[in-house]
């Protein structure tokens, strides 16, 4: 891959990111806290086991609680890293691409597992439109990380590729 396509296409797949990871941690912030002010009334009326159950929310079905939280942490992690990437982008060059390169794959399994969660989340049925948004994008996202991560990883490799080149090195 060349260094000038490889360097744009992961800036662009990061700029991308950082906006998806950004809804993502919005929307689930959002249920968060809507779960935690709904949760007392309802949870008031259930039995026992799902009473006292820490993950629940009065709304979806009972995979929702699990894909909130993990998509909260991959969406806060991803927002994060997704930054760091650009600015690693940016400067192109060894040491920062490799710091890239390990925080976008990292991303990239963090955000495999909410996109799990999702997917069995739809797979138990009803949920309501905002968690049907939620669902689509993290599984958007896990496209989108695995092209980055895999661009950056492009861009480690040509850039050592030249260093040895250059220094020698076989």
């Amino acid at each position: 891959m060349a260094s000038g396509a490889g360097k744009s296409a992961a800036f662009g797949l990061l700029v991308l990111n950082v906006i998806l990871y950004f809804i993502v941690a919005a929307i689930s912030g959002w249920a968060v806290n809507h779960g935690i002010q709904r949760a007392r009334e309802t949870a008031s009326a259930l039995t026992i086991p799902a009473r006292i159950f820490p993950i629940y929310f009065p709304f979806g079905n009972m995979a929702t609680g699990f894909l909130i939280i993990f998509s909260l942490i991959a969406g806060v992690v991803g927002f994060i890293t997704s930054i760091a990437g650009i600015q690693s982008v940016i400067q192109w060059n060894l040491p920062n691409l490799h710091a890239a390169a390990a925080s976008s794959l990292m991303t990239w399994l963090l955000t495999l597992l909410a996109m799990g969660l999702a997917c069995k989340e739809i797979h138990k049925g009803w949920t309501e439109s905002n968690l049907r948004t939620l669902e689509v994008i993290l599984i958007i996202l896990s496209g989108t990380q695995l092209f980055c991560t895999g661009a950056i990883h492009a861009g480690v490799e040509d850039l050592v590729a030249r260093e040895r080149i250059i220094r020698g090195r076989v």
